[in-house]
């Protein structure tokens, strides 16, 4: 179990973690936290219907790991020529008025369901512990991974599979070194994690 998650009975997810590696994924997804920021100020609407229909930004975030973390629905990859750039922007921002605010709260549940489940470790004789996850904290967590990976890969500037193989060869001196250990171990996790998931 040491470095990769493992099924357990009943459909969750167990990995055994040190302490170094704790402290690294909680600082990570409390990071993550504020770059996505509180969630909308203000009163809560008795109107349901109200809450429902709330809007949200219309213009995508300046910050390029929010950009990757909250995309355009429309434009991007695959567009074809015929497609007129203005108009696709124009449904991006009514599409964007009316989920980010939810995509931004299901990011904030996921990362806090992630440090929640490290503060609730009990620590273990060698310095680490045993993280049990039931089936819907595992999907939380996945989701959580992603949204860490998708982070450090934009900020390493990955944009495909050969970024990846270059960052594999970079020398220890390389400041980036650190953060493109974070992004390979929590790959790993992810992948082990997305395993003990499949049926």
């Amino acid at each position: 179990m040491p470095g990769h998650f493992e099924p357990i009975p009943g459909g969750g997810a167990a990995v055994a973690l040190d302490d170094v590696e704790i402290s690294i994924i909680r600082s990570l997804a409390v990071q993550l936290l504020e770059l996505i920021g509180p969630g909308p100020g203000g009163e809560v609407s008795d109107d349901p219907l109200a809450e429902l229909f709330a809007e949200g930004p219309s213009e995508p975030p300046t910050d390029a790991v929010l950009r990757r973390l909250l995309p355009d629905a429309y434009g991007g990859p695959g567009v074809s020529e015929q497609e007129d750039p203005d108009e696709l922007r124009a449904y991006s921002s009514e599409f964007r008025r009316f989920t980010e605010n939810d995509l931004r709260a299901g990011k904030r549940e996921d990362a806090l369901a992630v440090i929640r489940s490290l503060d609730a470790l009990s620590p273990a004789g060698d310095g680490g512990a045993v993280l049990k996850l039931s089936p819907g904290e595992s999907v939380q967590w996945m989701r959580a991974l992603n949204d860490l990976r998708l982070a450090i890969g934009t900020r390493l500037e990955i944009t495909d599979e050969e970024d990846t193989d270059l960052l594999y060869r970079l020398p220890d001196e390389d400041p980036r070194k650190p953060m493109v250990m974070a992004y390979l171990w929590l790959g790993g996790l992810q992948e082990t994690l997305v395993e003990t998931l499949m049926p």
